[in-house]
């Protein structure tokens, strides 16, 4: 595979931008590759800078749930555009949009939009603390929220202790603030707050660990996670930037019945328009400074932007009256079926995990329960399998444990490509290593 223009754009990048990229995981440094620049994205292919053609698997992180430049998206934002792209002022689209979102999920009063998840959940633990006055929060190891400072906190030396700085620039004192729980460990919970009594403003979840990758939560663990922030006066924050809309029009939460007070949600809500937002009980959005008694800061230009409530609402118009998630299950049932077939035949240790639209294979010995079971996965053979899976034209996460989306665009004959490609790739990697297959 030929990827010289690729490359000489990598190299013109570095002399502009930080390392070449905007986001660290596009450097494509933990599957051992430059990164591929893309140029074009049609349905759910898309065609990098030296004409390679890909089955995209990565599906701009998470985001484009129906595909690349999808018509109804398309025709919604052009229409909205041939109007007026950004006001800074209040619109109708934004009354329609949380009109929508309000009816689709039974636990949000009111709802305000802001431009990423970063900024919806980074927002979402300041309400928690202006509204319950306590400083500290609860998140676990493994789930990752954005790059606000307060998540930029890894677990101590200990299992259940005050956090550390994960990056440089992030304060002694936001770290002191930041606890880190063991997903689906609900005694690790319980032993932070008992310890903490009074302080811990929220515990902040995803409740599909899909950055862990793709860790179930464990049958009451959710509920049990409830039962304790009552028990201790404590809010919930359920993080859908992953799961909300891709796994059902009301959100996880509609799935698994349990109810958090506030919830954030991006990526799927707009099909690849940068769109967020921060929903709950009324008594706490309420909180906000743009209500009489509000005073806890949510500011932001692009919050609300027309483009973005545009194709919020025509992204959600296709959920509502196509089988969107009814053929998203099933592809992603037909791939992770696939995928632990492929691995028995070849005799490869491998845990295949995911819900829904999203898999990964990991390669492994289960169970894969929490974060801590992560460190088992052959990393030097993941690499190398995800290396021969882009040479040869499919794209899956270019991270050492990415998931990968499958979108409404993929067709059978797209998963079937796919599984034949995996099991040459595996095959191919395998033999390197000397193994029989």
């Amino acid at each position: 595979m030929n990827t010289s223009n690729s490359h000489a754009l990598f190299l013109r990048a570095q002399r502009s931008i930080p390392g070449g990229v905007n986001s660290p995981v596009r450097a494509f440094r933990s599957v051992g590759i430059d990164p591929i620049f893309l140029k074009r994205g049609e349905d759910a292919h898309v065609w990098d800078a030296d004409g390679n053609k890909y089955i995209d698997y990565v599906g701009s992180w998470g985001p484009l749930i129906l595909g690349h430049s999808h018509p109804k998206v398309v025709e919604a934002i052009q229409k909205q555009a041939s109007i007026a792209t950004s006001f800074g002022a209040p619109t109708e689209l934004e009354i329609e949009l949380a009109e929508l979102v309000k009816e689709l999920m039974p636990s949000i009063d009111l709802l305000r939009m802001t431009s990423s998840g970063t900024e919806a959940t980074m927002s979402a633990l300041r309400l928690a603390r202006g509204f319950t006055g306590r400083e500290k929060i609860i998140k676990f190891e493994g789930c990752y929220h954005g790059h606000g400072d307060s998540f930029l906190i890894k677990a101590g030396s200990g299992a259940l202790t005050l956090g550390a700085q994960s990056s440089p620039g992030v304060t002694q004192g936001t770290a002191k603030d930041t606890m880190n729980a063991n997903f689906n460990d609900l005694p690790s919970v319980e032993n932070l707050i008992s310890a903490n009594r009074g302080e811990i403003a929220a515990i902040i979840v995803e409740p599909i660990a899909h950055n862990s990758p793709s860790i179930l939560p464990a049958e009451g663990f959710l509920e049990g996670l409830r039962a304790i922030c009552d028990g201790y006066g404590t809010l919930l924050i359920f993080d859908e930037i992953i799961t909300g809309f891709r796994h059902a029009l009301g959100g996880y939460q509609a799935i698994c019945g349990v109810t958090p007070d506030l919830s954030t949600f991006a990526k799927a809500i707009a099909n690849g328009y940068p769109m967020a937002a921060v929903a709950g009980r009324r008594v706490l959005l309420e909180r906000l400074n743009t209500t009489a008694a509000g005073d806890v800061t949510f500011a932001g230009t692009y919050n609300g932007g027309a483009i973005s409530m545009a194709a919020a609402l025509a992204t959600i118009d296709v959920l509502e009256t196509e089988p969107v998630h009814e053929h998203l299950f099933r592809l992603g049932d037909r791939m992770r079926d696939g995928l632990r077939s492929i691995a028995a035949d070849l005799d490869v240790p491998a845990v295949v995990s995911g819900y829904g639209s999203l898999y990964v294979m990991l390669f492994m010995e289960g169970p894969l329960e929490s974060y801590d079971d992560v460190v088992r996965n052959d990393r030097e053979l993941f690499v190398a399998y995800r290396q021969e899976l882009v040479r040869r034209g499919v794209l899956e996460m270019p991270e050492n444990i990415g998931r990968n989306h499958i979108m409404f665009s993929h067709t059978d004959a797209d998963i079937d490509t796919a599984l034949e490609v995996s099991q040459a790739a595996l095959t191919a990697t395998l033999r390197r290593r000397g193994h029989r297959t």
